[in-house]
């Protein structure tokens, strides 16, 4: 075989190869959109006939323990515990987990909320970094607030102490930078009370972002596109992740992931599991992953929820060096639960999950930053020999450009006929024109990010927590 048939060989490999890739992922995000849109539209139809006030008399009402960990809050620690205290809802406690912060995020928290060091004794079911100290408020109006104090150990072990000390049915992860909808937990609930054959081990919610809204003591009162580029793509991002995938996956009860920064959970089943394993940076992920193994294997019939609904606001990164070790750790915390539950790949014994749900996030979550990575390196090799079929590269561009360009004005689209929550037609516009430039300017950099994270894994680079830099909720102009 000559070099030339080499050469020709590997060329027809790598165009076919990832022609047919990208078909089957786009095919498969086709699928996505179809479901979630039918999802959410049930579901609206669902939540319009449901009394919530009724429910939240209910006899049955489970008990629920909020646990925000705090690493370096200060800025917006005050208002986040007053958006907790607000949550309407009848049997709830916020407990606060400062997870040894260095700045003054505790001292905040101990001056506004009329905090006090009290006695308290739990099982410590899940071994963890040493607890300092728990507080509560000599305020009758913060009763079931708690604040604990604990050595720096990280996001899960922080959560792992809350889950500890919660006297509650189910725990409720909440990132303590969020805000959340006054009834988020009575919407939550109901496919917990609704599922009578099945126990609801989980349930999420959708999360999307307040960069540059107007905040008002811990209550979001508008909700705008942001002007900055950077945190304005991510919203894009949050639509297609939130409003379309992990709808679309539920509606098939295929969810693999309950987002870290909201999700709620049933405290016997994560006890059960061992709570959240903090050698991984992918704690929320492999959690859910452990359940559903454990549930499974063991033959006990449950069922993951998912609200189809913006009920938790956060605030995302401005910079790219805060964005990029943020998506740095998702790549990462990706990769490790895959490796951790390799034991799902296409085994039978795990049904849909095993099936389809892993597969899809091994060959189109995890594999795809590769394949586009590899499709660069191949044009480039094969440019330089003069043997790049040009007609087919420029097809297969605009190919994935117009269809990257179709899935975020779709997910605009379905955000518009279904919530609405950006109502303004300048925040549409600007959302419409960012989706155009989006695959050209920002892309690039989280497929690099995405390497960046499975390189570094690969070498056994540690990456924690982080910080996490926060420029604080805004408030609105008053006149």
């Amino acid at each position: 075989m000559t070099f030339q048939n080499v050469l020709d060989i590997l060329l027809q490999f790598f165009e076919f190869g990832i022609f047919f890739y990208c078909i089957t992922v786009m095919g498969s995000y086709l699928v996505i959109g179809y479901l979630s849109a039918r999802q959410v539209k049930r579901y609206i139809k669902d939540r319009n006939s449901t009394d919530y006030n009724q429910l939240l008399s209910s006899p049955l009402l489970p008990k629920i323990a909020i646990i925000a960990p705090a690493y370096n809050e200060q800025v917006t620690i005050v208002d986040n515990i007053r958006s907790l205290l607000s949550i309407h809802y009848s049997n709830l406690t916020v407990i606060v987990v400062n997870d040894g912060s260095k700045d003054n995020t505790l001292a905040a928290a101990i001056e506004n909320y009329n905090l006090q060091k009290i006695d308290y004794y739990y099982h410590n079911a899940v071994p963890t970094k040493a607890v300092r100290g728990v507080y509560q408020s000599t305020n009758p109006a913060f009763k079931n607030l708690l604040v604990i104090d604990k050595e720096n150990g990280g996001k899960a072990d922080a959560i792992n102490v809350g889950i500890n000390i919660a006297d509650a049915d189910y725990f409720a992860c909440i990132d303590v930078d969020c805000i959340i909808e006054s009834d988020s937990f009575l919407k939550m609930v109901k496919p917990i009370m609704q599922s009578t054959n099945k126990l609801m081990v989980a349930v999420g919610g959708i999360v999307w972002l307040t960069n540059e809204s107007d905040i008002e003591q811990g209550r979001l009162i508008q909700i705008k596109s942001p002007n900055a580029f950077i945190p304005r793509m991510q919203v894009l991002e949050y639509f297609r992740a939130f409003l379309l995938g992990r709808t679309a996956w539920s509606s098939v009860n295929g969810l693999l992931l309950i987002s870290g920064a909201f999700g709620l959970f049933h405290r016997q089943t994560v006890l059960t599991v061992g709570g959240y394993n903090h050698k991984t940076v992918g704690e929320d992920m492999e959690l859910v992953m452990r359940m559903h193994r454990h549930l499974l294997e063991n033959k006990i019939p449950y069922a993951v929820g998912y609200v189809p609904e913006p009920l938790c606001w956060t605030e995302a990164p401005s910079d790219y060096t805060v964005l990029g070790k943020q998506r740095h750790r998702w790549a990462r915390g990706t990769v490790e639960c895959l490796m951790i539950h390799k034991k799902m790949f296409f085994n039978p014994t795990y049904k849909f999950l095993g099936l389809v749900s892993y597969p899809y996030w091994l060959f189109v979550e995890w594999l795809a930053p590769f394949a586009e990575a590899g499709g660069l390196i191949f044009v480039l090799v094969f440019a330089l020999l003069g043997f790049i079929n040009w007609h087919f590269f420029f097809l297969m561009v605009i190919l994935v450009y117009v269809f990257a360009i179709f899935i975020s004005q779709f997910a605009i689209l379905v955000q518009v006929q279904t919530y609405a929550r950006y109502k303004n037609l300048t925040d549409l516009r600007k959302l419409i024109v960012t989706a155009l430039v989006e695959p050209i300017r920002y892309h690039p950099r989280t497929v690099y990010w995405s390497l960046k994270g499975n390189y570094d894994l690969m070498r056994g680079k540690n990456v924690g927590w982080g910080n996490m830099t926060r420029a604080g909720f805004a408030t609105p102009n008053k006149k």
